[in-house]
């Protein structure tokens, strides 16, 4: 089947960087849109960054200018640069993926890393 690894979270504190990454494996035919997505305990999921196929992204309005979506289609991999950090980004940052395979399709999450930022 399908399988999204994200990897680089990690604590940092306040104004400082990381970067995520999620690779997609598995019986893969071709992915569409790829997005990073972030939550906080007792709120919803919220979309952070998206990227189609093509190149094309959207922001959330509280992450433009500092964090910057990319994506690797040879690699199946989406990555997120997040510069200039603040507490107020700390959560569990999942991507999303969507696959198209053979004979089916979908949109798969990965596992989530956890990305903590301090004051």
């Amino acid at each position: 089947q399908v399988q999204l690894v994200e990897s680089g979270g990690g604590l940092v504190q306040a104004g400082w960087s990381l970067r995520l990454s999620c690779a997609a494996s598995g019986s893969i035919f071709s992915i569409n849109t790829m997005g990073w997505y972030r939550q906080t305990p007792g709120k919803q999921r919220e979309l952070v960054a998206t990227i189609s196929s093509g190149g094309n992204t959207n922001y959330a309005d509280s992450v433009k200018g500092r964090l910057t979506i990319s994506r690797d289609n040879a690699k199946n991999t989406v990555y997120l640069q997040m510069n200039s950090l603040k507490p107020e980004d700390t959560a569990v940052y999942y991507c999303n993926a969507n696959i198209v395979q053979s004979y089916s399709g979908g949109y798969y999450w990965g596992q989530g890393t956890q990305v903590t930022v301090s004051s």
